[in-house]
């Protein structure tokens, strides 16, 4: 789901997250899913494990720190202040999910990092809400980078997770490439 969610039903199991439950009506809200493949036993179930592993420069690819960089650079054009790395801290855990927090002058932002072991899915569900036209100039790029940033590095999380010793990895990672374009074509 990406774009405004003026109609969303919070309260529907398919929208239950901790970040609905700060912002439940966003501007903008994403959920990224990403299929864990079978065989990478025992998997961490801690969501906080999860949430540091998706926001870590280590699940970011080249082209992601790129834009990042570029981020840093430009933001100053419109009064918005430089990120640094611990706006993506977990400030809470409750039940799967992991809660990144993070209130600025131009936008509200809250990412939940969510493990289901027993479907072997991590979700991060994304919500935003702007302010004033600080927030509507810097998310507009934002918004149309966020899905693809999003999957990336929630999937470079899962293949550290998996881990090159994993038994089976080539066929793993056909599994994931797989089950990725998979996804990518509907």
């Amino acid at each position: 789901m990406t774009g405004p969610t003026p109609n969303a039903d919070t309260n529907d199991p398919a929208f239950r997250s901790m970040a609905f439950d700060d912002i439940p009506t966003p501007d903008f809200a994403d959920v990224t899913v990403v299929a864990i493949p079978p065989g990478t036993d025992p998997l961490p179930s801690d969501p906080a494990w999860w949430a540091r592993a998706v926001f870590s420069v280590r699940s970011t690819p080249w082209w992601v720190r790129v834009l990042f960089a570029l981020r840093q650079a430009l933001v100053g054009l419109i009064g918005v202040k430089r990120g640094n790395r611990s706006v993506f801290d977990v400030g809470s855990v409750k039940g799967e999910e992991a809660l990144i927090a993070a209130d600025d002058r131009h936008l509200d932002f809250r990412a939940a990092v969510g493990i289901d072991i027993q479907h072997r899915l991590l979700r991060v569900t994304t919500t935003v809400r702007l302010h004033g036209w600080r927030g509507r100039v810097y998310f507009a790029p934002v918004s149309v980078l966020h899905g693809p940033v999003t999957r990336a590095m929630a999937t470079a999380a899962v293949r550290r997770a998996v881990g090159p010793s994993s038994r089976g990895n080539r066929s793993v990672w056909r599994w994931l490439t797989h089950a990725r374009r998979s996804t990518d074509g509907e």
